[in-house]
This record gives C-alpha cells, sequence and structure tokens, in this order.
C-alpha cells in the first residue's frame, strides 16, 4: 500500500484545512456529493457495521423544516451553506452484519448484548463523521461540523419512523475565507502523548 502523502495534500487535509462558518454561493452537485461517499465508505468500522446514515438538506423546504432544531449561535451559518449532512447512526446498524462482515456472529453478539448497540453505533458513526470531513476536504470542498442542535427535534423532524439517530450536522461547500477565525492552539505531542 503506501507511501507518503506529499505536504501539500497533507497541507489540504490537515495543516492548512479550517472548520468554516461561511462558505461561497457556489453549489455543490449531486456528483460531488456522490463522490463524497463513495469516499467515505471505505473508512474502517468496527465489523465494517457502517452504522451511519446521511441526510443531504439542500432545498429552502428542508432547510426551513431544520432551522427550528439549530441553536441561536448555529442556524445562520447552517442556514446559509449550500449543504448540510445530518450524519445519523442506525440504531439497528447489526441487522445487516450478516451481508458486511466476515465475522460469522457478529449480528449474534449485539442481539444477544444489547447494550453494545448504542455505543458501538456512536462510536463508529463518529469515526464515519471524521472520514466524511477528511473526504469532503480531498474532493476541494471545506466543512463546518455543528453539534449545537436539539439532536430530538432533528430525529422527530427528519427520522421518524426510522432506526436513524442524529449524531452531528456537516455544513459543506466551498468556503469563505472571511468566515474564519483566527487559528486556536494545539497541544504539541508532549503534552498529550507518551509512548510506553
Amino acid at each position: 500500500m503506501g507511501s507518503s502523502l506529499d505536504d501539500k495534500a497533507l497541507d489540504q487535509l490537515f495543516r492548512n484545512a479550517r472548520t468554516y462558518n461561511g462558505f461561497s454561493d457556489e453549489p455543490v452537485s449531486d456528483d460531488t456529493l456522490g463522490q463524497l461517499y463513495d469516499l467515505v465508505k471505505w473508512g474502517p468500522t468496527a465489523f465494517n457495521s457502517q452504522p451511519s446514515r446521511y441526510i443531504f438538506i439542500r432545498s429552502a423546504e428542508a432547510k426551513e423544516r431544520l432551522a427550528p432544531a439549530l441553536s441561536s449561535s448555529n442556524r445562520e451559518k447552517t442556514l446559509k451553506a449550500p449543504v448540510n449532512v445530518i450524519l445519523a447512526y442506525d440504531t439497528q446498524f447489526f441487522e445487516h452484519l450478516p451481508k458486511l462482515t466476515a465475522s460469522p456472529n457478529a449480528r449474534e453478539l449485539f442481539v444477544d448484548h444489547p447494550s453494545l448497540i448504542e455505543p458501538t453505533a456512536l462510536r463508529n458513526g463518529s469515526l464515519q463523521a471524521g472520514y466524511l470531513i477528511l473526504a469532503a476536504r480531498a474532493l476541494g470542498l471545506d466543512v463546518g461540523v455543528i453539534t449545537g442542535f436539539d439532536a430530538d427535534l432533528v430525529n422527530q423532524t427528519f427520522l421518524a419512523g426510522t432506526s436513524y439517530r442524529a449524531n452531528v450536522i456537516a455544513n459543506i461547500g466551498y468556503g469563505d475565507v472571511d468566515s474564519l477565525r483566527p487559528r486556536a492552539r494545539r497541544f504539541t505531542f508532549e503534552e498529550v502523548a507518551q509512548i510506553l
């Protein structure tokens, strides 16, 4: 597999990438959203469970339905983004395991131990949210992820009648550099890591 990515790629994915609070009016095409998912799906999850479900919001009507669930500090920037995606996780993800994983008893593990379902779905759904951020950046898109929203209201409005539960919302588009805040400090390796 592997050779290291060059500095240009690493800069685009990590070092120069930012969390955007505003976006240009340039639309994000359906084809681009398809390419985005086609990258995200390859990220590893436990048992290849792939619990994330994606609700892409672009229309004015859908944004109007989303607005009441957003915190006041996130409402304007979210509604102005070209695309919002509700990243949900499927609490019945384990029902798909017989066709997704080589582990013969994976489904039964969750059926027999239901306390494992929610943390597995949430953790692996969160991993997939991280993959979405990196995949978007790899495609030249910018992202602003928000957690300031009423998840219960999002569930009622967009996910009623399903086994899906909202995890995070990502705003996607082509970032407006004027919306960037000053870069926040990051920990050094020595502050947060140990080699034992």
